[in-house]
């Protein structure tokens, strides 16, 4: 299945590879018979979409079977307290030390604040 699969997302590819050299083809067209640009032909937006289905299916067959999403899983084990949690988001060096004048010790004295980093 993978074959036949990878063998789509191929002809899907290049389709769209195609759809788009006509695109560009079409418009040097326009501008070597200096017409003007309104639209796309329907043939080359239809090869576009068709092309660009065909390449969902192949992507779609290829990854195979999806799995679902259990938040509640990883949940479970963990109490109300933990959940919220993130010790990577605690920081004890910030603007209060400077604002109340206390140093990383507890101590009152600002002069021995060390600058941040």
């Amino acid at each position: 299945m993978a074959t036949f699969s990878g063998f789509i997302l191929a002809v899907g590819f290049l389709g769209l590879a195609h759809a788009g050299y006509s695109a560009a083809q079409h418009r040097t067209y326009l501008r070597l018979t200096e017409q003007e640009f309104t639209r796309l032909p329907i043939d080359i937006v239809c090869q576009g979409l068709v092309s660009l289905l065909i390449t969902i299916y192949g992507v779609l067959n290829i990854a195979g079977q999806f799995r679902g999403i259990k938040a509640m899983a990883d949940m479970e084990k963990k109490s109300f307290d933990t959940v919220g949690n993130r010790p990577s988001f605690f920081m004890f060096r910030h603007r209060g030390q400077a604002m109340f004048g206390l140093n990383p010790t507890g101590n009152k004295n600002v002069e021995t604040l060390e600058p941040a980093t």
